[in-house]
């Protein structure tokens, strides 16, 4: 059954998933509903999680980042397009816990932050729209990505 979503609603449910680790943090769509349910591994469920949320049939896994190569291969993409002399050392950053805040301050040196936050929201739109379209989903008409957020 095709399901059709809001772009916002969906963002944000992946947001929710991508916090932390996998599995810390859960959602799936019902796809009779096409409502979202949320549980997190570090306190009382969002929503009453289904016994049977596993069953591929009734409820979509909604993925995180990593499932869709937006953790550390993204970073890397976005170092070889747009700071390649910094290569080394952000791979050395990443061989160490702390490792997205260290490299925030490198892009903060660097004035590269801005265009890592929109290099990020465009990779990610395009992976979610891209999971969106081999899962059967579409996007109600009218919605785009959510506005930027404040990150000042």
């Amino acid at each position: 059954m095709p399901v059709s979503l809001d772009w916002t609603e969906l963002l944000h449910t992946f947001e929710f998933v991508s916090l932390g680790q996998p599995y810390e943090h859960e959602a799936v769509l019902c796809r009779k509903t096409g409502k979202f349910l949320w549980h997190s591994e570090l306190g009382d469920d969002v929503d009453e999680w289904p016994d049977d949320a596993d069953d591929e049939e009734k409820y979509l896994s909604i993925p995180h980042k990593k499932e869709l190569d937006l953790g550390t291969p993204l970073v890397f993409a976005f170092a070889r397009e747009f700071l390649p002399d910094e290569l080394d050392e952000i791979q050395r950053i990443f061989h160490k816990r702390g490792a997205y805040a260290r490299f925030k301050d490198l892009l903060q040196r660097k004035k590269a932050l801005d265009r890592w936050y929109d290099f990020e929201s465009k990779a990610t739109e395009a992976a979610l729209r891209e999971w969106c379209e081999i899962n059967g989903i579409t996007i109600e008409p009218g919605a785009g990505p959510a506005p930027e957020p404040d990150r000042h």
